[in-house]
């Protein structure tokens, strides 16, 4: 599968050379179990701490119902994080379920809506696209998804999935009803 890089914008690999486009990546955070706000936090953290990630916001933190979810399941908290990186998307992934296990996330086989400690879901990077059983760039529902829609809009308003839409006109479909932003919480970028 080949990238699409930014020819304006271009890392070189220090060891080999490689040149390696720089891209943009929305990172979706989501956490119901435990301690919340921590575990968000802590994937600020370790997305903050990856060679070759650089965060350029954390959006405002939205408390949510949960969706398609087992009855009885806790609200959630949600936030988006914007960031550059030169790593594949896969490899992007392949972080964002270590920081899953790392905070704990139990994978129940066939349940992809289950509570969880942590949520780490890759959004977009840069204007990727991918559909294999392993990924799906962009993320197939996050057109579709207010607790996504509301945060990375608060940031970046004229964004757009690509392929998809702009977020703004995603948005306005989407129902809003069960966010509330959570302006005595927040994130903080390293």
């Amino acid at each position: 599968m080949t990238e699409t890089p930014n020819p304006n914008i271009v890392d070189a690999d220090t060891l080999t050379g490689e040149m390696r486009p720089i891209r943009r990546a929305v990172i979706s955070l989501g956490s119901n179990l435990g301690e919340r706000l921590t575990s968000l936090q802590g994937a600020v953290n370790a997305l903050a701490d990856t060679p070759d990630v650089w965060i350029t916001g954390a959006s405002p933190i939205y408390e949510t119902e949960p969706v398609d979810a087992p009855a009885g399941s806790e609200s959630f908290l949600n936030a988006v994080v914007l960031l550059d990186t030169t790593l594949a998307a896969s490899r992007l992934l392949d972080r964002a379920h270590a920081i899953e296990d790392a905070f704990g996330r139990e994978r129940a086989e066939g349940d992809h809506h289950a509570p969880r400690t942590l949520d780490v879901d890759v959004i977009v990077v840069g204007d990727r696209r991918r559909d294999d059983d392993r990924m799906q760039l962009p993320h197939p529902r996050a057109g579709e998804r207010a607790f996504v829609l509301q945060p990375w809009y608060d940031m970046e308003p004229d964004a757009e999935i690509p392929g998809v839409g702009a977020i703004a006109d995603l948005l306005e479909k989407c129902d809003r009803s069960g966010l509330v932003r959570r302006d005595d919480l927040s994130l903080t970028v390293q």
